[in-house]
């Protein structure tokens, strides 16, 4: 792989057999088994101020593995259950690295059912892929060709809520790459009555994805109250409710990819606002319409594009007063409710529309930043970096 070649993970959805279901079925119930024993035993050991790796949780799964309780481990791929300790090894790597909260048991009926099979664990040829344990390749529906003259490294298979089968081959994408370097910029300020607000005055209106599907949802989700606990109806109304989920997900995705796309391909730089959105959404008034946005999301694309095309992503502080600040002045209003779309500053005289101006100011703000490196209050590069303005001077000895 060479040094500007980027992995990719293309995800395509197939129909198993029942054969296949149920050989499937058995291994996400196997990898969330051994996943769930493995970080038990490390966290007994750590109890014990003792330290259990990746290597150590091996040995046990092949002890494990010949016992008489737990021998229909052996029954499935080995390969997905290796990897499934390699995963939670990561987790308590980012754990020690301050980088994510202590690993948690996996849950049977809540947590995401996959495996991931390595080279070993799969067969790719001529278009069609063979699982391990399996005698007949997976019917696949390929929605786009896998890169020309690329073959998977690895392959992961999941299920979700709606029942679901999905494949994902990460394979190495030669396509993906720098693109010609542009002057233009863009500030982006984001919202619910318009999902976003460009510098250059350009609204992109908000779908409501969840607005479209409330009036079925809420009708399935009553069916599914009064079903009883552990009845195939209620199994049958669960499925239901899930699958109006995954519609509006799948919508809201879909939505999201075309429009990040679209503005990494036209900008060389895009200031953004840095939110925090598992605070915002604690409003119990704006929750829902917050989450319909899914304004995390929506940075989270726009940042690995941006990587991938060689553009740059500027985070400027919540802080940063973009709305109350006259984009053609300076001046900063004292107080502006949400209320307020439109405004005139008492300075210079010029009326301004509450977002656009915002989006004015973050880009203003953002490409002092990428000039200047500080100055400004409150700016932060992504991906990690910290905001100018915290940054603490050094005291000076007396």
């Amino acid at each position: 792989m060479t040094a500007s070649s980027v992995k990719r993970a293309f995800k395509y959805r197939f129909y198993p057999s029942d054969a296949q279901a149920a050989e499937l079925s058995r291994t996400f119930g196997c990898v969330r088994k051994v996943y769930n024993m493995a970080l038990a035993a490390r966290t007994e050991a750590w109890a014990r101020q003792q330290r259990v790796n990746y290597n150590a949780t091996s040995a046990m799964l092949t002890a494990w593995k010949k016992t008489e309780e737990l021998a229909y481990l052996g029954e499935v791929s080995s390969v997905p259950l290796q990897q499934t300790l390699r995963h939670l090894q990561v987790a308590f790597t980012n754990f020690f690295g301050k980088r994510a909260k202590y690993p948690r048991f996996k849950s049977r009926k809540k947590s995401r059912k996959s495996a991931e099979y390595t080279t070993s664990g799969f067969r790719y040829r001529d278009g069609k892929l063979t699982l391990a344990k399996m005698s007949e390749p997976l019917d696949i529906v390929w929605s786009r060709p896998l890169p020309e003259g690329s073959s998977p490294s690895s392959v992961t298979v999941s299920q979700d809520a709606a029942g679901r089968w999905f494949v994902s081959l990460l394979c190495e994408d030669p396509a993906v790459g720098p693109l010609p370097a542009t002057d233009t910029a863009v500030g982006i300020d984001v919202g619910l009555t318009h999902l976003l607000t460009l510098s250059t005055g350009e609204k992109i209106s908000n779908p409501r994805h969840e607005r479209c599907d409330r009036a079925a949802l809420a009708r399935e989700q009553r069916r599914l109250a009064k079903k009883e606990k552990g009845s195939a109806n209620r199994a049958k109304a669960r499925l239901k409710v899930a699958k109006i989920y995954a519609r509006i997900a799948d919508r809201r995705r879909d939505t999201l990819h075309k429009i990040t796309t679209r503005l990494v391909r036209e900008n060389q730089t895009l200031v953004i606002e840095d939110l925090t959105v598992r605070n915002m959404v604690k409003n119990r008034s704006l929750a829902r319409a917050i989450s319909d946005a899914a304004w995390s999301e929506f940075r989270s694309m726009l940042e690995y594009k941006a990587q991938w095309y060689g553009r740059e992503v500027i985070a400027v502080d919540r802080f940063f007063p973009s709305s109350r600040l006259c984009s053609h002045c300076g001046t900063l209003a004292k107080g502006m409710p949400l209320n307020v779309r439109a405004w005139t500053c008492g300075s210079c005289g010029a009326t301004h529309d509450r977002d656009v101006n915002a989006a004015k100011n973050l880009l203003a703000a953002g490409l002092a930043v990428s000039v200047c490196g500080a100055g400004v209050r409150p700016q932060r590069r992504t991906p990690g970096g910290q905001s100018a303005t915290k940054q603490k001077t050094p005291r000076r000895e007396p």
